[in-house]
């Protein structure tokens, strides 16, 4: 096989594939891409690990057709280092790679096309929506996913898709992100999509959707989700088992209600925070009529105290929280005004953006104990 390639076309493509090239090399195969000649002016890039795989396409001129399978860091390195000109590739007799830029030349190496697994044959992706939409749900709660994997069905996402909306539901066990949106059944298929995607899955998904302002098609069958976006396809295994149940966790009785400015809160909560435990993170909410105090302690490094001035009018209320699931929340917020709800100092509190006409968008936190 031999082709020539842009070299910034070479780098952007090989940016969205190598981040699921699996490099604990625990199978070496799966530390190569493949690449492919489709028809006579396209290549296909192709890495998996196995539970995820990105294929991408993308013009270049093809010289001979066929196909050669070559280490994915390396080359990502390399062209990354390239000068801006054309970058030839062609596949020697002993599956090495020769690749040439200007005055540049490298040999890499590589492995014979049948040592690379076979990839899920692509099923359809009937449903569509449009990309920024899937995004920001995306960003607004992949924070919330737990980061140990023995909690196997809180590593994802659960994502609902049906003839009313989408929405889509994280959580740790401490804290819950929930958003939802009713004006997309209409797009696409009538078929109903509710499934678990896995984190890392999601992460891929944001590089994809960066920038990207069409629509993305959706499908599933019984093991696999899959995303096209624009000439990026991704297909991912789904995550098995049972998601809590997230409407349980939703509270229902939150008769206090309280509005910020989320940035102001932001800032407050950071402050007090570096004053707080390093390993609970633990400050204090004192709710008190035109106020709230925000404060923290550490034995061996002191205290902070910060007023916030509120338009809350209700009774005095204490309640623990860990700083940094406020502070993750706060962040994804950005500018507006958050509403905090809650019913007492040891029930589940949530937080809202004041006012969000396309999206319902909830954060459940349970409190702490201090």
């Amino acid at each position: 096989m031999e082709f020539v390639i842009s070299k910034n076309t070479l780098q952007k493509e090989l940016g969205f594939v190598q981040g699921v090239v699996e490099k604990k090399n625990t199978i070496p195969v799966l530390s190569n891409i493949l690449i492919e000649s489709v028809g006579e002016n396209t290549i296909r890039i192709i890495g998996t690990d196995l539970d995820i795989t990105i294929r991408c396409e993308t013009e270049a001129e093809i010289k001979t057709p066929g196909t050669m399978c070559v280490q994915a860091r390396k080359l990502f390195d390399i062209a990354r280092l390239l000068p801006d000109a054309p970058v030839s590739f062609r596949k020697e007799e002993n599956e090495w790679v020769t690749v040439k830029c200007q005055s540049s030349n490298f040999k890499v190496a590589g492995v014979a096309r049948d040592q690379f697994p076979e990839v899920p044959s692509f099923k359809s992706a009937p449903t569509k929506l449009p990309a920024d939409i899937f995004k920001s749900f995306i960003d607004r709660t992949i924070f919330a996913i737990t980061q140990e994997e023995s909690r196997y069905t809180l590593s994802g996402a659960k994502f609902i898709l049906d003839k009313s909306g989408a929405k889509m539901v994280t959580t740790d066990g401490h804290r819950l992100a929930y958003i939802a949106r009713q004006d997309l059944g209409k797009n696409g298929s009538t078929e109903a999509m509710d499934a678990l995607i896995p984190r890392k899955t999601l992460a891929e998904l944001t590089k994809l959707t960066a920038g990207y302002e069409g629509e993305i098609s959706l499908g599933s069958d019984e093991n696999h989700i899959y995303f096209e976006v624009g000439p990026h396809l991704l297909i991912s295994r789904k995550l098995s088992g049972q998601f809590p149940n997230y409407e349980m966790v939703m509270p229902k009785s939150n008769d206090k209600s309280v509005v910020f400015d989320s940035v102001q809160l932001n800032q407050a909560i950071r402050r007090v925070a570096l004053m707080a435990d390093d390993r609970s993170h633990a400050i204090r909410f004192r709710l008190a009529p035109n106020q709230l105090q925000i404060s923290s302690q550490n034995a061996e490094e002191g205290e902070a105290l910060e007023v916030v001035e509120t338009d809350y009018n209700g009774d005095e209320a204490e309640i623990g929280f860990n700083a940094q699931y406020l502070q993750d929340f706060l962040n994804v917020m950005g500018e507006g005004q958050v509403a905090f709800e809650f019913k007492d100092g040891n029930s589940q509190a949530q937080l809202r953006p004041a006012s969000e006409p396309d999206y319902e968008y909830k954060y459940i936190i349970m409190p702490m104990r201090i």
